[in-house]
């Protein structure tokens, strides 16, 4: 299944995509208290009964993808967004600026988070404010959503915690992140984090380390690579991480980015307003944000 969140006749609402058309179980009187969004479902173990709804769902609650604004899927996750830095090896190189040693591969995942306040919708602007950074650049990564918590689990069952998978861009102001001298403060501006546009259920990926990610600025593709060269596959890392942090369900989970990110060019390329940036991985889907001017 494709879930979305769906902001339609003034309320956010789960929404589950087919092609053009999204259904809408809060239009269902049956179902108008259920759940009140992705995370509750996800946190109350609400799949199943979901896809049963939408097997018999009337055509009264189905309306065009176009009818409405599509937000992240979660909007509200229950803790900061865990990301992964330098888990391509190409991207490990470009940002080392010359052949890779061993000790240049990290032997463990490099963790960091992102605010809550950067959580951002799949197609809206980029705010961009140039009294705190205009050295802002892409990365996109594929997003996994955990569906139950996840303490201690190894690395053969870890994707057994898995809800679903999501595509994501995780901005970064790379002249606050130089001055800080650490990921926190330049990953976490406002609407840093587009997210979406649904989450692909984890049933309908079969193999999560043969995806394709790629970014394209106004067009011209940046960044092209596969999950299948991460350091730290999906498995991996949510094994590692709970070994030390319960997984609550609905976490985010950013895996890191490929090479192709603007700063390590040369020159360096950093977005601009106005400017459209677009992440894809496949079977997941496409988000695209313009730079707010």
């Amino acid at each position: 299944m494709r879930l979305l969140t769906y902001y339609y006749q003034d309320q956010a609402r789960i929404g589950i995509l087919d092609g053009d058309t999204v259904a809408l179980p809060s239009l269902d009187r049956a179902w108008q208290h259920r759940y009140p969004d992705l995370s509750s479902l996800i946190r109350d173990k609400g799949l199943a009964e979901l896809k049963q709804w939408c097997d018999v769902a009337s055509d009264h609650s189905k309306v065009a993808l176009d009818k409405a604004c599509v937000l992240a899927p979660i909007p509200h996750p229950p803790c900061n967004i865990i990301c992964l830095g330098w888990n391509y090896i190409e991207h490990v190189k470009e940002t080392q600026g010359r052949a890779l040693v061993q000790k240049d591969i990290p032997k463990y995942p490099v963790v960091f988070t992102k605010d809550l306040s950067t959580v951002h919708g799949p197609y809206q602007a980029i705010p961009y404010d140039a009294e705190v950074s205009v050295k802002i650049d892409w990365e996109a990564e594929l997003a996994v959503v955990i569906g139950r918590r996840a303490h201690k689990v190894s690395k053969q069952d870890a994707l057994d915690y898995v809800f679903g998978y999501a595509v994501a861009n995780d901005i970064s102001a790379r002249d606050l992140q130089k001055r800080h001298r650490q990921f926190f403060i330049g990953k976490s501006l406002p609407g840093s984090c587009p997210m979406g546009p649904s989450i692909v259920t984890a049933d309908e990926i079969a193999d999560v380390q043969a995806l394709t990610v790629q970014s394209r600025l106004n067009g011209v593709v940046k960044q092209n690579d596969t999950t299948a060269n991460q350091i730290f596959d999906v498995a991996t890392t949510i094994s590692i991480i709970s070994q030390i942090l319960p997984l609550q369900p609905a976490t985010i989970i950013l895996t890191g980015t490929p090479s192709g990110v603007g700063y390590t060019r040369d020159p360096p390329e950093y977005l601009q307003p106005g400017d459209l940036i677009e992440c894809e991985v496949s079977e997941l889907g496409v988000i695209a944000n313009r730079v707010a001017s």
